[in-house]
């Protein structure tokens, strides 16, 4: 199975993985993090997939793409975190003054699950990041040791998936998901 990861600049792509099924909708899109809470909430139906569209379109990708022989398969939701609502968060802490950025969504399709495509996803995410001059990746997943996590929360990861993929724990958060508490991981990318 040859698995590529690239930029989501496509928006088509963007919203087969995680678009809402009804373009009326006024969820997802992974616009919570990524917006300031006002800007997030006036959008609504259209309006939000034309702001995806937009973000498509700027220097930065808003994340990035699985594709399997051409077919969008998974989402990762990767970008500065300077420019994300973590940068402000009360729950996850800011660890010190390095530009790193944040991985805080991952998404796969049905019928494409437990294939190895998040571990790409990872890597993909991290491999962007450090080519855009990032010095290290954060995530924020769940600590659930061997507990299963709903299907429906999962999309934050979880730990385990985090160290095989490199990662550290590099500090606790105050934030819950699913009853299970969230860590701060973190991967230097110099390293790699």
């Amino acid at each position: 199975m040859e698995i590529a990861v690239v930029p989501a600049t496509r928006f088509e792509d963007v919203a087969t993985l995680i678009g809402p099924r009804k373009p009326t909708s006024n969820v997802c899109f992974c616009l919570s993090h990524r917006l300031g809470s006002a800007e997030n909430n006036a959008l609504r139906g259209p309006a939000r997939a034309e702001r995806v569209r937009q973000l498509c379109a700027e220097e930065i990708a808003p994340g990035v793409i699985a594709y399997l022989e051409g077919e969008p398969i998974g989402w990762a939701a990767v970008h500065p975190r300077s420019r994300t609502s973590f940068a402000r968060s009360r729950r996850i802490p800011n660890l010190d003054e390095l530009a790193v950025w944040s991985l805080w969504c991952l998404r796969v399709r049905p019928g494409y699950r437990r294939r190895g495509v998040t571990h790409h996803l990872i890597e993909g995410a991290a491999e962007y990041a450090r080519t855009c001059g990032a010095p290290a990746v954060e995530a924020y997943p769940v600590d659930n040791g061997s507990q299963k996590v709903d299907p429906t929360m999962a999309y934050v990861g979880t730990r385990s998936m985090f160290e095989r993929a490199g990662f550290h724990k590099a500090g606790e958060t105050a934030s819950v998901l699913n009853g299970f508490p969230r860590v701060l991981m973190r991967r230097d990318l110099g390293s790699r």
